[in-house]
């Protein structure tokens, strides 16, 4: 929802062409929620959410630490006054020398999932700590996260052996349930297999201290989400359910939750169209899209909320696209959205919960049109 700031913003400054503006309260309440929902976790906010200069400096202020995934997301963190030992090096993905990079700046908690990455680590970055990302189903998520990271729970007690063997601190494991994740049974699910790596492990004896929670926090689009208070107590359940009076330490790495709500796209209603006479549905362009920086529109997955001047009027559905030659820049057809039948070209809407996921999706210069602009106030 846009905020009065965010208005009043638009309202005074009227920056031409489409752009995401943030509300640093927002944020700041959002990290204040989590903090209470889950007061005996850290937080890790997920960097690449929203990486804005003014959004870390805000979270390091608070004492967020931060999960990264590239040597360029630790650096600015570091900028923003986070000391190494809150930055978390996240990517399971790394080239040799981007860890031995991250090792030099001081970062010593790294995220693997096959013996070969921890290899690496051991290799250029000895003594770290390490945690294994075990395989999530994903299931009830909007945004579902695939088969690209993490390994079986078999596989993640060989890989923290073989951290063990190679001289690294086998720390924890780590999962992610899906981002948009509105099932609260989700960590429960999770857990259980973090469980049982922990207890396998402890029979060998390395005791594993650490569980990385992941994100999958919500931001309200369309439908309400359960508040944070309402995942803390799940979490913290399911954490009791698991491990009993012994608790592990335990991260959590916010980012969509976390900055979600707090931005909003202007944008501005480019062609209404037709494909034929009879076609009882209009084809609405607006000046951002996949692009731009809606990619999380990919599938219809994400169905941001649209607010126009003409709300009052009675509404339509019609196909929502972007202004870019390319087939592929269309946000939602397969269900078409309702929009005023009076929206006519040169309107302004506003597209809200965009705080995440925008601006570090938004292409460099395609067909030509500029990177999404961003204002944090």
């Amino acid at each position: 929802m846009a905020t009065q700031r965010i208005l009043d913003f638009l309202a005074t400054r009227r920056p031409s062409g489409p752009c995401l503006v943030v509300d640093l309260d927002v944020v700041r309440d959002n990290f204040h929620a989590f903090r209470k929902a889950l007061p005996e976790s850290k937080i890790y906010y997920a960097v690449k959410a929203n990486p804005a200069p003014e959004i870390l400096r805000l979270l390091a202020s608070l004492g967020s630490s931060f999960d990264t995934a590239s040597v360029a997301e630790i650096e600015m963190a570091l900028d923003a006054g986070a000391p190494a030992e809150r930055i978390s090096y996240g990517n399971t993905i790394k080239k040799e020398r981007d860890v031995a990079r991250a090792y030099e700046l001081g970062i010593r908690l790294f995220a693997v999932d096959c013996v070969e990455e921890v290899e690496k680590v051991a290799r250029a970055a000895p003594g770290s700590r390490v945690f294994c990302r075990v395989l999530t189903d994903g299931e009830g998520a909007e945004w579902p996260l695939s088969r690209k990271f993490g390994c079986v729970p078999a596989m993640a007690v060989d890989v923290l052996r073989h951290a063990a063997l190679l001289g690294l601190d086998a720390y924890g494991v780590s999962f992610h349930v899906g981002s948009q994740q509105t099932d609260l049974d989700a960590w429960d699910r999770a857990l259980t297999d973090a469980r049982q790596v922990f207890a396998t492990l402890a029979d060998e004896g390395i005791v594993l201290r650490m569980v990385n929670m992941g994100g999958g926090f919500p931001t309200r689009y369309l439908k309400d989400v359960p508040a944070a208070q309402a995942y803390g107590e799940a979490i913290f359940g399911a954490l009791s359910k698991h491990f009993g009076n012994r608790i592990p330490e335990t991260i959590i790495e916010p980012g969509r939750g976390m900055v979600g709500n707090a931005g909003v796209i202007k944008s501005e209603v480019v062609l209404i169209s037709k494909k034929a006479d009879n076609d009882n549905v209009r084809w609405v362009y607006l000046d951002i899209g996949k692009f731009g920086g809606l990619a999380e529109t990919m599938d219809e997955a994400i169905r941001y909320p649209i607010v126009t001047g003409r709300d009052a009027d009675a509404k339509a559905p019609c196909v929502l696209a972007g202004p870019t030659c390319d087939s592929a820049d269309v946000m939602y057809e397969k269900t078409p959205y309702p929009l005023p039948l009076s929206l006519t070209i040169g309107d302004e809407v506003l597209i809200e919960g965009t705080g995440a996921y925008t601006t570090t999706y938004s292409a460099v210069a395609f067909n030509g049109f500029e990177p999404l602009r961003s204002y944090v106030i």
